[in-house]
């Protein structure tokens, strides 16, 4: 059977552009054996499976998926579904993934609409963070160079006074050299900083975070879609 899968771009900046692709296919259209030799031959760096809400209902169930491997939690992969939610006219209050009630927020600022969750910075893998000393030396950052057992997150100050940074991730352990746009990581960040931040990250991707001291972290950023793809 034929699975169609919508290609999202998750992060995108103010023009559009750049992003972390993101596969999104209806849960009931595929057995759950089947899906992660999908999210494999697909290839992104997360594919979601969605159970999708009644009309009116205010939470889906969504379950994530690198190239190798379920994840409990992910930033780019619910912030992508929330928004895809909504496009399709069904948006939600709550995404539930195994991690845990993931809050959703559709907000109106003055650069735009966002789409934002909130969530457990605990939730998050564990991260190797490196402060390095420029945004030039993360950008000249080989992932070669960096152990393969374990989540690199590599960035510097951009302006400190205004929280913003720039950023890259390696992930081979999940199956990613880099990650373009990581919202995980941004959530740990931004709880090991203790403060808002906006982020550039990969080769121009942008995340905005908010910072709670309860341990919840909102991260949100701008969604765009790309031409979908059938499998089979």
């Amino acid at each position: 059977m034929a699975v169609d899968v919508t290609v999202l771009r998750v992060f995108a900046d103010a023009h559009g552009e750049f992003g972390n692709p993101l596969g999104v296919i209806d849960a009931a259209t595929v057995e759950p054996s089947d899906r992660q030799r999908i999210a494999a031959e697909l290839g992104y760096s997360e594919t979601v499976f969605v159970d999708l809400p009644e009309p009116g209902a205010a939470s889906a169930h969504v379950r994530i998926f690198t190239p190798v491997t379920e994840i409990a939690f992910a930033g780019h992969p619910t912030v992508g579904t929330a928004w895809w939610l909504k496009q399709r006219g069904t948006p939600v209050r709550t995404l539930q993934v195994p991690a845990g009630l993931v809050q959703v927020s559709y907000l109106s600022e003055a650069e735009g609409e966002l789409t934002a969750i909130s969530a457990r910075s605990d939730w998050a893998p564990e991260l190797v963070i490196h402060d390095l000393k420029s945004p030039d030396e993360v950008l000249a950052a080989d992932p070669a160079e960096y152990a393969d057992d374990a989540e690199h997150y590599l960035w510097a100050w951009i302006d400190r006074d205004r929280g913003a940074l720039r950023s890259r991730t390696f992930a081979p352990q999940f199956g990613i050299i880099e990650d373009e746009a990581t919202g995980s990581a941004a959530v740990r960040m931004t709880d090991h900083l203790s403060r808002d931040l906006h982020i550039t990250q990969g080769k121009g991707s942008e995340i905005r975070t908010w910072w709670d001291p309860t341990g919840w972290v909102k991260v949100g950023g701008r969604v765009v879609e790309n031409a979908g793809v059938r499998l089979g």
